[in-house]
């Protein structure tokens, strides 16, 4: 007869090992640039994990972010740009009808070229020079796209980044910081309602939280940095690799 069992003094990992491990460095790195440019952790955190093993991405972000933009949001309220948020928020609305639709209509990859080919367009018109001015036409515009991309993709931040990229950093990192809140939250709960989390997001997410927390830290540093300049071709930059990946992904 053998012993009593042992219980587990650690539960178990969701993921192996070494992918965990990968995982933790990239949600690190992936908040220490949101944190410091106010966008950036979807784009860089899940693609990056998708490779690593479909169960890290894309749910856990949404509910690693959270948290996130909630701390942001509260750093540099006195920047927040109350009304532009609250057109953009009106358009969030209006895009979570059409996202929560498409997901249920198109196939992941017809979503992927659609979102892929429209942040694509917008970073090669800023690219050129051209201004697009916050009017709550296109900040409520913006808001409906960001809508969209974050609940096909996981990525709306790229329509807003590219909406405010020419503001100041502070103003940027609050604005979309509180836009996300709002965003973060309604995606979460229509992915619930619609049983788009399992337990296996859930374990995620609380495995990836102290990388992430130790990102934003980080990005505190780095954001003093980060004006004019160098903070719109990030912006872009980032974009434009969010647009990549995403094409990338559905030729592939």
């Amino acid at each position: 007869m053998g012993g009593p069992r042992r219980r587990a003094i650690l539960p178990a990992l969701p993921v192996s090992a070494p992918d965990l491990i990968a995982a933790l460095i990239i949600t690190a790195f992936a908040a220490s640039v949101q944190s410091s440019a106010g966008v950036g952790f979807a784009i860089v955190s899940v693609p990056l994990l998708s490779l690593l093993d479909e169960r890290l991405a894309p749910v856990p972000q949404i509910l690693v972010v959270l948290p996130m933009v909630i701390s942001m949001a509260w750093r540099e309220r006195h920047a927040i740009d109350l009304d532009g948020v609250g057109w953009i928020l009106v358009g969030r609305l209006v895009g979570a009808g059409i996202g929560l639709a498409l997901i249920k209509m198109a196939t992941e990859t017809t979503l992927d070229v659609l979102v892929g080919l429209a942040v694509l367009a917008g970073v090669i018109i800023l690219a050129t020079g051209a201004k697009v001015r916050r009017t709550p036409v296109t900040q409520t515009a913006a808001g409906t796209v960001a809508s969209v991309t974050s609940l096909v993709a996981s990525m709306g931040g790229p329509p807003l980044a590219l909406l405010y990229h020419d503001a100041k950093g502070e103003t940027i990192r609050a604005s979309l910081a509180t836009v996300f809140i709002f965003g973060v939250t309604l995606t979460i709960a229509i992915r619930a309602a619609s049983g788009e989390i399992s337990r296996t997001d859930v374990e995620v997410a609380l495995w990836l939280l102290p990388a992430m927390l130790v990102g934003l830290r980080m990005g505190r540093h780095l954001a003093a940095r980060l004006e004019g300049a160098p903070l719109r071709r990030i912006i872009l930059a980032l974009s434009a690799a969010a647009a990549v990946g995403l094409l990338a992904r559905a030729a592939f």
